[in-house]
């Protein structure tokens, strides 16, 4: 199954739908999109996971970095909706109910009429070093928004930092 991210714009409100997986194959994709909503003023993200089969830490950890940055910036929201009991397992067992805005009986905001653009997973030759900086900052995020998430990630924080800092550069 191919995995994608739709992206569109409903008044004040950035929706994000997730078709798929939510990995680190399409975490750079949300990352650069949601920071270039962020710079042009917008406060409200919406994350619809009514298609999303799975999610990564990364993914996850991707997410909280939106809804960190909104803390930081004083106003706005990540609202999770139509999420399944397994991916409401996953986001409440990283303690990202404490930033996320997830309704409890999967009631949902007006829907988005329509979606601009569609992210696909990035290919496997895609800029390492980028992805490698995508997933260290996730998993930053998920051990900010949750003290306890550092001690589940320590070692892969680690390992992370040591792949970046002995990247080779590309041909």
């Amino acid at each position: 199954m191919e995995s994608s991210i739709q992206v569109g714009v409903n008044g004040p409100t950035v929706w994000v739908k997730i078709e798929g997986k939510g990995s680190f194959l399409n975490s750079g994709h949300l990352k650069e999109f949601a920071r270039e909503m962020l710079d042009r003023g917008y406060r409200e993200f919406v994350v619809d996971l009514a298609d999303c089969v799975m999610m990564d830490s990364t993914f996850m950890g991707t997410m909280a970095s939106v809804a960190l940055r909104l803390k930081e910036l004083g106003r706005g929201h990540l609202h999770v909706v139509h999420c399944a009991d397994r991916s409401r397992a996953l986001l409440f067992g990283l303690g990202l109910d404490q930033i996320f805005d997830i309704p409890a009986n999967g009631a949902t905001s007006p829907e988005c009429e329509a979606f601009e653009r569609v992210f696909r997973d990035q290919s496997r030759e895609s800029k390492k070093k980028e992805q490698t900086e995508t997933m260290l900052e996730a998993h930053e995020a998920l051990c900010e928004a949750a003290p306890e998430n550092l001690f589940r990630f320590k070692d892969v924080l680690d390992y992370l930092k040591q792949d970046l800092h002995h990247e080779t550069p590309s041909k």
